[in-house]
């Protein structure tokens, strides 16, 4: 069996191992792969491993030895699903396995905002506090998060676990999702509209997939909605935000601050417009990224591999 990863850096910069394919055939890893290269290194595999290479059905059909694609992440985007299933490839995505590292990176955004400690740090070593006639002073405003309210579009794993975070901080919940069932054990939640928890959330986090429906849904209309003190955090995907309309929002004060770990085209381009925006945080798509979170991907891929072989796959999104 030819195993081919396709991407394998992000997930394995080289401080893991990918030996564990090794039982199951050969594998041939590349730390990453252009569109122009991709024909190439596909041609022959019986497998491949991608992260954000992307699948389409142009290619997939290219490829009559291909029996499955692993994607070495939860979102599956990139790869042409209804084309796979045509050709009966297995596509197995890896579910939750950096759950606990996405809700910690939406907690640090929370975190900075209300305490500024980037700012703080950086006007110590200025000097500022040794030159300060007080014993203590304030470069930016600090808040307390216990009683402000948090408010979840979408949520699956990633949202709430953040929430048990915030629950822990004492914090009030609200979530908007697609089927709005069950949580009856959480205390201090509810169930809201989108409508509601834009007027009601001190801070909203994204946290749904990318879907038709989805996509371009966090707009001006919705960040008009929002409390002008209120921050967006988008750790979900990049496209669900209108890129344009959060940098107007920010740099016109609808709303007083983001945090974004992804944006819609990874790297960005220098034009993107939120890279000159006002109040905003960036991490460069690395709340999955934990040492602890690869080594979880690595062994839940392992186990996708093997169910597969054993004719019983496990984590298929396209049955």
């Amino acid at each position: 069996m030819k195993i081919v990863i396709l991407d394998g850096f992000a997930a394995n910069p080289g401080d893991l191992s990918w030996a564990g394919l090794e039982r199951f055939g050969e594998v041939i890893c590349y730390p990453r792969t252009s569109q122009a290269d991709l024909s190439a290194r596909a041609d022959g595999a019986d497998v491949l491993l991608t992260n954000k290479t992307v699948l389409d059905r142009q290619t997939i059909e290219s490829l009559p030895k291909l029996k499955m694609i692993g994607v070495l992440a939860t979102g599956y985007n990139i790869v042409d699903i209804a084309a796979a299933k045509e050709r009966g490839i297995v596509v197995c995505n890896v579910p939750a396995y950096s759950t606990d590292s996405v809700a910690q990176l939406i907690f640090a955004f929370l975190l900075q905002h209300a305490n500024h400690v980037l700012e703080h740090t950086q006007s110590v070593r200025k000097g500022d506090w040794v030159k300060s006639l007080d014993f203590s002073y304030m470069v930016a405003p600090q808040t307390e998060l216990a009683g402000k309210t948090i408010g979840f579009v979408g949520f699956g794993h990633v949202a709430q676990k953040t929430a048990d975070i915030a629950a822990a901080f004492g914090m009030r919940v609200i979530a908007f999702s697609r089927t709005m069932k069950g949580q009856e054990d959480r205390k201090e939640f509810r169930w809201v509209s989108l409508d509601e928890l834009c007027a009601e959330a001190d801070y909203i986090s994204v946290n749904c997939p990318l879907t038709p429906q989805t996509q371009g849904m966090i707009n001006c209309d919705f960040l008009s909605k929002m409390k002008p003190t209120a921050m967006l955090i988008n750790t979900s995907r990049g496209p669900v935000v209108v890129e344009q309309d959060l940098a107007d929002a920010l740099n016109q004060g609808v709303i007083a601050a983001a945090a974004v770990d992804v944006l819609s085209t990874e790297p960005p381009k220098s034009d993107n417009p939120l890279l000159s925006a006002r109040n905003i945080y960036f991490t460069p798509h690395v709340g999955w990224a934990t040492k602890e979170a690869r080594i979880r991907l690595l062994r839940i891929t392992e186990e996708n591999l093997e169910a597969f072989i054993k004719g019983c796959p496990q984590n298929v999104v396209n049955p």
